[in-house]
């Protein structure tokens, strides 16, 4: 059996997960991540994305929408912008709200914030990926 860590999910609103995992999936700023117990300590920013839990053989998926996580030896802490369970994701509002973003982002009017609509294309594919 793999070594245990204490991981803490928190959103602004107030805890979103709390409990034992034996490896953690996500994505940073830097990419695609993976951790498991006693890992160097590390704190780095998050992105848009999948956050995978494994614990005896199960995995749970949260769509993760930003923050920073911090990782000690044996705990990991995830401060998140704000986090859903693939049953709480209305997966056509994303699909929706995934159309918008690419035919700004195709249109590229004089107006438009670049940045806002990469990060909304960003959030609505973490959100589909995860309702998966």
């Amino acid at each position: 059996m793999a070594e245990m860590f204490e991981l803490k999910i928190i959103e602004p609103d107030g805890m979103f997960f709390e409990g034992q995992a034996s490896f953690l999936e996500f994505t940073s700023v830097m990419g695609e991540m993976g951790v498991y117990a006693n890992h160097i300590p590390l704190t780095t920013i998050l992105a848009p994305g999948v956050m995978k839990i494994h614990n005896d053989g199960q995995v749970k998926k949260a769509a993760i929408m930003g923050g920073f996580i911090e990782i000690q030896k044996d705990r990991i802490t995830v401060m998140a912008e704000n986090a859903e369970w693939p049953d709480e994701i209305d997966v056509e509002r994303a699909k929706a709200a995934k159309k918008r973003a690419e035919e700004r982002l195709q249109k590229k009017d004089a107006g438009l914030d670049t940045a806002r609509a990469e990060a909304a294309l960003k959030r609505a594919m973490a959100r589909i990926s995860a309702a998966k």
